[in-house]
Formats: C-alpha cells, structure tokens, sequence
C-alpha cells in the first residue's frame, strides 16, 4: 500500500478508512513496470553544476532499483511508493562532453554532459528580449551581427515555456541545447551576453536557463510560502483585485482584432500589430513561480540573473517593492538549499512612462536590496531610452552583469559597481554625498546633474552639485536649509552623469529613510 507523507494523513477515523480503500486501490492500479523516466532539464546537452554534489532524479516503479553513471561514478537508489527516486554523485570539476547512463527496467542514456557553471536567468520582458529583438519596432543593437556569431559550443541554453500554475509543477517541457545561431536568436540576450563574457573569462562550460515573461510583476515570482509568511506582502495580493475583477470584460483579442488578423491571413500578409493584453495568469501571485521556477529547484546551480521591475512601478505596487523583491531572493535561496546563491539583478533603465508610474521608487527599492548578501546591482538608466521600455542596448547590460558575476559570484578583485549611496551630511546649506564604489567620481558629458535636495517638507527641487574631494557637494538655491538629497529619480533619468573611474554610472537613490507614498499624478 502507498504511504502517504504524515502531513498528509487525515486525522478523522472515517477519513483515514476511506483514504486507506483509495489508496490500496491505486497501489493495485499502478503498473507492473513503470519505466524509468527522468525530468526534462536533465537531457542530452544539460550542463551540471560544477564542484557541488551532482543530483540525478525521476520516476521509475516503486520499489525499482535505478542506477546512474558518469564518468566513472555510479550511484543507486530505489524509487519510493510514490515512484521517485533520487541519486547524488560526487562534485565534478569543469569538463565534458561526457554521457550520463539510467538503468531500470529501460536504460536512458544523455549525450554531450558538460559539468560547468549553471545560471538561472528570470524576469519579465527587458530579460525575455531576445537576440532577434521584438521585431521591427524594438529591434536588439547590432542584431544580425550577433546571431551570426552565436556558435559557442560550450554554451548550451534551455528555453523555458511561459507556464503559469495554480500549484508547483515537478517539470516543464523544455529540454538544452547547443548554443549555436538557431538556438540563441529567440534566447534571452542579457542572458546569452552574460553567459559569452562567463564562458570567456572562467574558461568553463556554461549553462543558461532563461525563464522570463515579459510584463510580470514580483508578485508571481514569488512563491505561496513567500506571499503567505510576510503580512507585509499584503499590497502585492490587492495589487491582483483590479485585473481578476475585469478580466470578463478584457478579452485576450477583440472581435476586430480577430477580423483583421483574419483578413491578413486571407490576403496573404503577415498579421497586423495588436496593443498588448496581458496574460491573466502570468500576473496570478505565485502563478509563475509554480511553472516556471518549481520544476527547477531541484537542479543544482551557481546562481540567479534577474531583470524585472517595469510592470511593479505602479502606485499599488511600488511602494512594497522592496520587501517583495527582498522575500522573493530570500525565499529562492531557501528553496534551492545551496546557501546564499549570487543574486545579479539589473535596476530598471530610464523611460518616460507615465505620470502614474514611479520608476524611481523601483530603481531605490532595487537599490536598498544590496543589503543582502552577494547580491550585485547593474545600473542600466544610462543606456535606456526615453521612448522605449526595451532599450536595444543589451550587450552593455550583459558586460556589466558579467562584471558583477566575475566579482561577487568567482571573486575576482575588480571594480563592478557603479557609485552607491552611502550617507550625506550636512555642510553649511549644502549636503555633502558619499559613495561606495566611488573612486574617482566624475561627471560626464559636462556639468554634474540629476541631483535634487529637499527640506523638512520633502518636496524636491533641482539643485547644482559638483564632484569634491571624493564625495559631492549639493547645493538648492530653492531650499535653504536642505536636509534630503535625491538622484536620477524621474523615470527618465537619462541626464544624470555620474560616474566612478571603471567607467560604471551611479545609481537612483534618495537620503531619505521612509520614501512618502507616490503621487498619482505628476508632483513636480
């Protein structure tokens, strides 16, 4: 007979009766010899993590004996009531291509193993954004040229399908492959770009899986536990009221949208472009986490890359963004078991948006995160474009992360930040700003700008500033008594300037310790 985990036996005698008939009636349902089946993330090309304990694991019959090989060692296990079953090899250093053999009552046998450094790339769209770009009115920086050269055998990529669960699934349904110009074109290109630098510096196998959807927010990133143990999540939940409350009256495609693809279709022209509706699922809190991240927690890796932000910049969200953002690191981490696995993330970039968005709350909120262990922040508002949420400048986003990877996650000793603020004091009217990451402070293309001071109301006005012996002096000819200093806080935030000596700009950040609601319309 089956045994259920004790969390999951009734306490009521009638139950437990009844459960025991059900269960004694599927243990004579099941089949006699359930072949041996293994998730799909571990397929030929899969490339497993160096230097840790390699985990193989799947379903065969209960009570089969499975065994594993590779490369010289063999590990056994036998499958459990409920058909699963699981091995752990000794750590591998980098190599390959190697084969992986799974004998049952059938033999599986994956081809062109590499043991490297596994990534984990997530997020919504500006990470989603692939090689190709998204298409004519959003192409990618240099597009063909770097698909031409995508052949880089020890980079293999897996594709994960945008899923959306109601509970977390076991598996997905894409499998690696090589890198290679027909794999990469649809493949995320911060990811692809990060992976290439990797590759390159640490001379290793690299493995990317990007599992990104473009217009999500934190909140379906974040797991059930997450959302549930954190009262301070509440607003991410609520978030969720107005689109389930429409959703009848919001179809995926309106009637004329159908019509018109239709007559393109009869015509024999390519399908006209639709405004975008967003997916209800992919907005549902957890929904992505089950489908797109579950399946994978199992799978060992070297670390996590995120890019994501844009769709939480709304007044509802904004504000909680931190905590959210903060859980969601924490609560991957935990369910991993790998101890604090590098975090990489990149601050959202500048565009104008709207008056109803608050995309600097974001990039502080994105900011304040570092305080969290190896963690590493990629400040990207100078590369963005006003008119444009997807910048096409994604090899520049992918260079950065590599440096911060280089950094944080192989502990090379090199400059990867941009200037972070540290703390700013008083000095006569003015306020001096000190920066982490900040030798040799610069300001370029001219003046230093982006800098905003406010007094005791905390109503910002612009103020001049100039770079000092190593910090930078604000001055507000509008306050006279400042005592809160700002920077690159509008959404678009392209004229802020700062930089330090590796070339690397400064993030958004403001001195004040409790930042005030948004407003819903624009303040300045």
């Amino acid at each position: 007979m089956l045994k259920l985990p004790e969390l999951f036996v009734p306490r009521s005698r009638w139950l437990r009766g009844f459960c025991t008939v059900l269960l004694s009636a599927a243990a004579i349902a099941l089949p006699a010899h359930a072949e041996v089946k293994l998730p799909h993330v571990l397929s030929d090309h899969a490339v497993l993590q160096r230097d840790m304990p390699i985990h193989i694991w799947g379903t065969a019959d209960p009570g089969e004996q499975v065994r594993v090989a590779l490369h010289g060692q063999q590990g056994a296990a036998t499958a459990d009531a409920l058909g699963k079953w699981s091995v752990f090899l000794r750590p591998e250093h980098a190599g390959g291509p190697y084969t992986v053999s799974v004998q049952a009552s059938n033999t599986i046998t994956l081809s062109d193993v590499l043991v490297g450094d596994v990534w984990f790339a997530s997020g919504q769209s500006n990470m989603e954004f692939p090689l190709k770009g998204f298409g004519a009115d959003t192409p990618m920086k240099d597009s063909e040229k770097e698909i031409a050269a995508a052949t880089h055998p020890m980079i293999h990529l897996l594709l994960v399908k945008n899923v959306a669960s109601e509970y977390e699934q076991r598996d997905q349904d894409a499998t690696w492959t090589v890198c290679s110009p027909e794999t990469a074109v649809n493949f995320s290109a911060v990811a692809y770009f990060f992976g290439r630098a990797i590759a390159e510096k640490e001379q290793t196998p690299v493995g990317l899986i990007d599992a990104s959807w473009g217009g999500t927010p934190v909140a379906a990133w974040l797991s059930y536990d997450a959302l549930s143990t954190d009262p301070g999540l509440a607003p991410e939940l609520a978030a969720r009221v107005p689109m389930v409350e429409t959703q009848a009256d919001v179809p995926a495609m309106t009637a004329a949208e159908t019509r018109e693809d239709a007559a393109a279709k009869a015509a024999g022209k390519p399908a006209p472009k639709h405004p975008w509706h967003p997916q209800p699922g992919s907005y549902a809190p957890a929904g992505n986490f089950n489908g797109m991240v579950a399946p994978f927690l199992d799978y060992t890796i070297k670390g996590f890359l995120w890019y994501q932000g844009e769709t939480d910049s709304s007044p509802q969200r904004a504000p909680s963004y931190e905590r959210a953002f903060g859980d969601m690191i924490t609560d991957w981490r935990s369910r991993w078991r790998e101890g604090d696995l590098p975090f990489l993330f990149v601050q959202i970039s500048s565009f104008t948006s709207t008056p109803y968005e608050s995309w600097g709350i974001v990039r502080e909120a994105q900011r304040r995160t570092l305080k969290l262990a190896n963690t590493g922040m990629v400040v990207s508002t100078d590369i963005g474009q006003a008119d444009n949420v997807h910048p096409p400048d994604k090899q520049t986003v992918g260079a950065r992360m590599a440096l911060a990877g280089r950094a944080i996650a192989y502990g090379e000793k090199l400059e990867y930040s941009g200037p972070i603020f540290r703390e700013a004091t008083a000095e006569g009217t003015s306020l001096r700003v000190y920066f982490a990451h900040g030798d040799g402070l610069w300001a370029k293309g001219g003046a230093l700008q982006g800098f905003e001071v406010a007094g005791e109301d905390q109503h910002f006005h612009p103020a001049s500033a100039s770079v000092e012996d190593g910090a930078v002096l604000v001055r507000g000819e509008a306050v006279e008594h400042p005592l809160f200093v700002r920077y690159a806080w509008p959404n678009s935030s392209l004229n802020a300037n700062l930089f330090n000596a590796a070339g690397l700009p400064a993030s958004t950040f403001t001195s004040q310790r409790h930042i005030p609601a948004p407003c819903m319309q624009d303040c300045r």
